[in-house]
């Protein structure tokens, strides 16, 4: 296991084992119990390896995913006597609902298909994005949804935006993509990796040369640049779900019960999830846990999503409205609570969807730990405090209609924050990428994201060996 201070350690490198066969009646606790030992190793060292690691890791956390999912459609896929056959995503039994692991966004024949998260937990809806500016709108509509997936999704669209430029003027290119940045930075201003994204993306746009003549080029080095905030985003979340398993209170009996916010799980986060990562790499590594999930109004990730999710990977988990929360800690029912972040302010003030300030109050009015958990890109150093951080406000429509359904008066007057402030004093430890990070913040957040950016960029350079999947309590699953 990994010491919450420092790297996990990086595992023994092996060559890519062959998909195991799967059949209809395979054990579907055993395959998902495979999934993160197989994702986390395996397939993320292979992809880092390769040209177009973003659409090669999409590819890969699809794959698997239908190994846990449709054993049938994962037999057919790798069997050499069904080439040309097409294996499709299982269809629900019977009109039910979609079941299965399912990851945020995949690239596919020139677009990306993003999940369409309105729709859950009751349709499996794709949406094409064709560009910058369809991924913002999938982006300000919440199409998808989740800080991380959101910055990631952004990149791709910039790629795509540039691949359908290369034969435009130097002077047309600029002005579609310097619009696009615009478009996707307004989309959701309280979540910096979006901005973080998109202001990576155009300075390697920049990089290139003022008004570079080879679109070819220059939808090469964006295309690169996405590659690499997906790549990066796999393997830091995996590293944080370490970190955040060695700091997990122990339970001499019983299981580890465990409150969430909102959804932090692969839906949000692209790959393995933040907090809700950190479960799962509890559940498969045999830790006895039990999830509260916040049914998070008034959007319901906790209910439409977290649930599913959790659902899906097998995890003990208990429905409870927002408000519950606090009796359930007073009874002592509650062992630690684990968020997500949106933007973590300098001094530790973290940003986090509407409802996660009160969990924080009430988690030290009854001792209980309360951790962020959040990658790097996540944490904006230029933003001193949480009074800084813009908040977004979200239509009224969200708190008046539960999905079409009108719930109060009409023309009821309505504010709807999405997000609220936790100050850093609630705040029991940031759980990151690099480590644990404790009180004081501010020194520690500063060396964590140096950590990161040095780290990236040497598995960047040529000469450097494959990006480390995370090992440990990842790797032991199944």
């Amino acid at each position: 296991m990994a010491d919450p201070s420092g790297d996990p350690a990086p595992p023994a490198t092996a060559s890519p084992a062959a998909p195991e066969p799967a059949s209809p009646d395979d054990e579907v606790n055993l395959a998902r119990r495979r999934f993160f030992r197989q994702f986390a190793g395996e397939l993320i060292q292979t992809a880092a390896t390769v040209a177009g690691a973003a659409q090669a890791l999409q590819r890969a956390s699809a794959e698997a995913a239908g190994a846990i999912l449709d054993p049938a459609a994962a037999a057919l896929r790798d069997d050499p006597a069904a080439a040309g056959q097409v294996a499709v995503s299982p269809a629900p039994a019977a009109g039910g609902p979609p079941t299965g692991f399912r990851t945020p966004f995949r690239e596919e024949g020139g677009f990306l298909l993003v999940i369409d998260q309105r729709k859950l937990p009751d349709e499996l809806v794709e949406v094409e994005v064709r560009n910058a500016p369809e991924a913002a709108n999938a982006i300000r509509q919440m199409v998808v949804r989740g800080a991380p997936a959101i910055g990631q999704v952004a990149a791709i669209g910039l790629a795509l935006s540039a691949e359908r430029a290369t034969e435009t003027t130097a002077i047309a290119r600029r002005a579609i993509l310097r619009a696009a940045a615009a478009a996707l930075r307004a989309a959701r201003p309280t979540a910096v990796n979006l901005g973080w994204a998109v202001d990576r993306m155009m300075a390697r746009f920049e990089a290139v040369g003022d008004l570079p003549e080879d679109g070819i080029a220059v939808a090469a080095a964006l295309r690169d640049e996405a590659d690499a905030i997906v790549t990066e985003a796999t393997t830091d979340h995996g590293r944080l779900a370490v970190f955040g398993l060695a700091a997990l209170p122990v339970r001499e009996f019983g299981p580890l019960r465990i409150l969430t916010h909102c959804n932090t799980g692969p839906l949000a986060c692209g790959q393995f999830g933040t907090a809700l990562g950190i479960v799962q790499a509890a559940h498969h590594a045999e830790h006895e846990v039990k999830v509260w999930v916040d049914e998070t109004r008034p959007y319901l990730q906790g209910a439409r999503l977290t649930a599913w999710e959790l659902e899906q990977a097998g995890v003990p988990h208990t429905l409870i409205p927002d408000v519950a929360a606090g009796s359930l800690m007073a009874q002592g029912e509650v062992d630690v609570v684990l968020v997500g972040a949106d933007r973590v302010a300098a001094n530790g003030d973290t940003a986090n969807k509407v409802g996660t300030y009160p969990l924080a109050v009430l988690a030290a009015r009854h001792g209980v730990p309360f951790f962020v958990c959040a990658p790097t890109s996540s944490i904006d150093l230029a933003t001193p405090d949480g009074g800084a951080i813009e908040i977004e406000e979200r239509p009224a429509d969200e708190v008046l209609h539960i999905r079409g359904v009108r719930i109060a008066p009409a023309g009821t007057d309505v504010r709807n924050p999405a997000f609220d402030v936790t100050p850093a004093e609630l705040i029991t430890a940031i759980v990151t990428e690099e480590g644990v990070i404790r009180s004081p913040f501010a020194a520690d957040l500063a060396e964590k994201v140096a950590a990161a950016n040095v780290r990236h960029a040497a598995a960047r350079r040529p000469s450097a060996p494959p990006a480390a999947a995370p090992s440990g309590p990842l790797e032991a699953a199944g």
